[in-house]
């Protein structure tokens, strides 16, 4: 599914436009790429994650995601289609929470974090401060 994602960017010269545009032209499913200088905003269309793009582009400059949604093309065919209107079902609390929880994972996979604690007692060679 092609998205098409507003950035502004923190670029102020041509040098660092080009290393804003390579890095996020290196990412596999870009369809497109236009940087407008005057209000400094970079807008990608194509099957990308815009997370991946935010971190490509904050190894450069300042980078925030402005908006997100779907490219023209997939509007006009939805257009040509009958309006189905399917009702909208309603998540519990729990169903939201655990839908963030996910999508932070998925942002964050260094999430879960894992503590060890020796004693001194499975250890013999520990050292004992009393």
């Amino acid at each position: 599914m092609t998205k098409k994602m507003v950035l502004k960017l923190g670029v102020h010269d041509e040098k660092e436009k080009r290393k804003a545009l390579k890095s996020v032209s290196s990412l596999a499913g870009i369809e497109s790429l236009s940087m407008d200088m005057k209000e400094k905003k970079l807008t990608v269309v194509g099957a990308v994650d815009p997370i991946e793009i935010v971190g490509k582009l904050k190894k450069h400059c300042l980078a925030e995601l402005v908006t997100v949604g779907p490219a023209k093309e997939e509007e006009k065919k939805k257009k040509d289609e009958p309006k189905k209107e399917e009702p909208k079902k309603e998540k519990t609390e729990a169903e939201k929470i655990e839908e963030l929880l996910e999508l932070y994972k998925k942002h964050n996979p260094y999430y879960t974090q894992t503590y060890r604690v020796y004693s001194a007692e499975e250890n013999p060679n520990a050292c004992v401060i009393s």
